[in-house]
């Protein structure tokens, strides 16, 4: 399992730590609309999965808007980004914030990601901050779990694994 901390306290992750080479394994998240969302909607394209504590965070708003100016680049690469705020929330604060690009998701319902993504934070009921490649065969090509929940992700190296998932 990974180790993160949560402002320097450890934390314990819910879930199943995903690796490079795994089948990337579904889920069940509600868009700003609260229809259902799965990993197959998308199926056919290369995923770049942004997983983000809160989008109401400095860190988690600069990730999401980094990938957001990102995703205006890459061709046949979708940008999904998780947390469990609201869908309301996500909707309302994408408007706020210009946000076009990526698909914001709520993973509140269920923890349906969080328990497939060992990405889920027992003691906060957040999801830990982490970056996910999948390519259209539903293979993880790059996985990443922030080690201090609080810090940024590895931009660059995230969208290069983008950019050369096929």
């Amino acid at each position: 399992m990974a180790s993160i901390t949560f402002k320097g306290n450890p934390v314990t992750l819910l879930g199943n730590e995903v690796k490079v080479g795994d089948k990337a394994p579904n889920f069940v998240v509600l868009a700003n609309d609260l229809s259902e969302v799965t990993l197959d909607n998308s199926k056919g394209t290369v995923r770049l999965i942004s997983v983000v504590p809160s989008l109401d965070t400095g860190v988690c708003d600069a990730q999401t808007r980094r990938f957001n100016e990102e995703a205006a680049k890459l061709d046949n690469v979708k940008i999904l980004t998780v947390s469990v705020d609201l869908p309301f929330a996500q909707k309302r604060w994408c408007g706020a914030n210009g946000i076009e690009n990526v698909q914001t998701l709520s993973d509140h319902r269920d923890l349906s990601f969080a328990e497939a993504y060992g990405v889920g934070i027992k003691e906060l009921r957040l999801l830990a901050r982490a970056v996910f490649v999948v390519d259209s065969s539903e293979t993880v090509t790059y996985a990443e779990y922030v080690s201090e929940a609080t810090n940024h992700p590895n931009y660059e190296a995230a969208i290069e694994a983008a950019k050369q998932a096929k």
